[in-house]
């Protein structure tokens, strides 16, 4: 076959290995892992529970950040019917801080589908797991074969990325067309007789070595079957997708403290009853329990927290104290938060609110841009005590 850079992509996905070469390069891969695979916690045995909970909390989640939470949510929730009877909030705040909250809600959900269509046992059909929350083609398919050694390929960011540049694929890999071709080649690349090993093998290059920058092509297992590598363009490759526009977005957010250094954290928004919250609101605190917090955008935004959301009717009597400026940032969005410390006597009574000591706001399910204002706060008050 002609190696020019005129025809990289007229490749067809997986074939420039030949029949004799396909052998070479699985037995190059597979030995590679086993000998130099990371010791991960969900590598320790086949449970296909232990194995889903891991793949749900690694999307979109660096390893080093997923291994205390794995570890601390399986010591709560060890099997499927533990989940699935546990009070809601009590797996939010067990997930609090790693993001994305919609798959611990889905985790639940279909925690609670498994027991209810399947008593309780993991289902080993493809079609079934698809039918359970939060469960798409590639969580299905690393359950399957990792648990089960079913045959069925992977296809995530670090799978793609490694076949883009086996293959010297161009273009958007996400494109629907090219990400289905990329599934038709891992599909031809598995080894069928350990697909669970397999699938491992192609996620753990890309995490390691065959990385979105500066990938170590010496220390490749493969590198001798890499058209990228060949052609020179493996770290070109995969070429960069149009980011979306970044959005800016100001809040303003007060922290109200007792004498008693107690604290006040409103409910979830979409359950705060007789509230109208700012739409974007919801989304940024992930629908957790939250500090009273509105747009910027408001006109008098300070005040309209204590006199709507507080109900604190002497407003203009208060004296805030400005917090160090908080930075978050979720997916496209870049979040500033004025933050405001209000001490009072006492903490208003708002429905649904909750008190609690403004330094165990952690232990409650809150969004990580909560915990960087809850923060903010206990910094000022330690900086208030050296002061005095």
């Amino acid at each position: 076959m002609k190696k020019s850079s005129n025809c990289v992509n007229k490749f067809v996905l997986g074939e420039h290995l030949d029949t004799a070469d396909l052998p070479k390069f699985r037995d190059s891969l597979l030995s590679w892992f086993q000998t130099f695979q990371r010791e991960l916690p969900w590598r320790k045995n086949r449970d296909p529970y232990r194995i889903w909970i891991s793949e749900v909390m690694l999307q979109q989640t660096r390893v080093a950040a997923v291994m205390p939470y794995y570890e601390r949510f399986l010591a709560r929730f060890p099997d499927v019917e533990s989940l699935a009877s546990a009070p809601q909030e009590e797996v939010l705040r067990l997930w609090s801080g790693l993001g994305y909250y919609s798959r611990a809600r889905n985790l639940q959900h279909a925690a609670q589908q498994i027991v209810a269509r399947h008593a309780g046992k993991f289902p080993r059909q493809r079609e079934e797991l698809l039918a359970l929350a939060g469960i798409g083609e590639y969580t299905a398919a690393a359950i399957l074969s990792i648990a089960f050694d079913e045959k069925h390929a992977v296809l995530d960011g670090n799978v793609a990325r490694v076949v883009s540049r086996l293959e010297a694929i161009r273009g958007d890999l996400r494109e629907p067309k090219r990400w289905a071709n990329l599934q038709t080649s891992a599909d031809r690349l598995l080894a069928q007789e350990s697909s669970g090993a397999w699938n491992q093998a192609m996620m753990e290059l890309g995490a390691t070595l065959c990385t979105p920058r500066a990938p170590q092509c010496l220390l490749c297992p493969v590198a001798q079957f890499c058209e990228g590598r060949k052609l020179g363009i493996a770290e070109s490759l995969p070429e960069k997708r149009k980011k979306r526009a970044v959005v800016a977005i100001q809040l303003v957010s007060v922290v109200l403290l007792d004498s008693k250094g107690d604290s006040l954290l409103l409910p979830p928004p979409a359950t705060l009853a007789g509230s109208k919250p700012d739409d974007h609101i919801p989304s940024l605190v992930a629908k957790l329990w939250h500090f009273p917090t509105v747009s910027a955008n408001l006109e008098n935004a300070f005040r309209t927290i204590l006199l709507r959301d507080l109900r604190i009717k002497n407003a203009k009597f208060v004296r805030p104290e400005l917090l160090d400026k908080v930075r978050h940032t979720v997916t496209y969005r870049t979040i500033s938060v004025a933050a405001y410390l209000v001490r009072v006597k006492r903490l208003p009574k708002i429905l649904g609110a909750k008190h609690l000591p403004l330094t165990e706001v952690h232990s409650m399910p809150v969004s990580g841009l909560t915990r960087k204002v809850a923060r903010s706060a206990v910094k000022q008050l330690s900086a208030s005590k050296t002061t005095h």
